[in-house]
């Protein structure tokens, strides 16, 4: 199999959803053939850059992943399933990329508010980022007001997510901001929101930079801020 084949099969993996040769895919009879996970470790053992697995492989796969999606074709645990196969591979790469001389992107912080113990979606942004050449500290989910701004004093990281699935909890993402400004450290630091009762007027109204609507529109945010 060539580099071209080699990063094709990757990518069709991830969309399919196929962490290790065992899991099953969307279509039949793939079960027992390499996955993403075998798929990476003979690309990285033919000497293939990693970026170009990056690039070739996992970003246009998830480009497809995320064109599905927006159609009803894919659905959450669809685009989790590929996402998942983006975070495997990203395990594997990382070493490697650092090797290359591959930068970071920068320190993305992300976590669900306190309060809230949903964290499908905060998972699925925080592995997609990572793909997207981001180094995540994912805090997880019902994460203190006073734990995300020390991360983001600690780490001196430029971005922060925040997560809430409940109207209940979405209001402590306001805390947070005001947290920041107290800590002297909002200046320093893009706050993007996301969440299913969270919108742009919301994030206006409690001083956001961004709302995301989902992963792959954070990472469109993410593009412009970072040029």
């Amino acid at each position: 199999m060539d580099t071209q084949q080699l990063l094709e099969k990757v990518a069709f993996n991830v969309i399919q959803g196929r962490v290790v040769a065992e899991d099953e895919g969307f279509d039949e009879g793939i079960e027992g053939q390499p996955a993403v996970t075998e798929l990476v470790e003979e690309a990285l053992g033919q000497d293939i850059d990693p970026k170009s697995i990056v690039l070739d492989g996992l970003t246009q796969a998830m480009e497809v992943v995320g064109e599905r999606f927006d159609l009803g074709t894919y659905l959450i645990p669809d685009m989790l399933a590929s996402a998942e196969c983006v975070g495997a591979a990203m395990d594997i790469l990382s070493p490697h990329l650092v090797e290359a001389g591959v930068e970071s992107k920068g320190k993305f912080i992300i976590a669900t508010v306190a309060g809230d113990l949903h964290d499908i979606g905060k998972n699925i942004v925080s592995i997609m980022l990572k793909g997207a050449g981001y180094e995540v500290v994912d805090l997880g989910a019902d994460v203190a007001t006073d734990q995300i701004v020390a991360a983001v004093r600690d780490h001196q990281a430029p971005f922060l997510g925040l997560s809430a699935l409940l109207t209940t909890t979405m209001r402590v993402m306001e805390d947070v901001i005001a947290k920041l400004e107290i800590e002297g450290l909002r200046d320093t630091v893009k706050v993007l929101i996301g969440g299913a009762p969270t919108s742009q007027e919301f994030a206006d109204q409690i001083g956001a930079n961004a709302y995301c609507k989902d992963a792959f529109e954070a990472i469109a945010v993410l593009k412009d801020v970072t040029g």
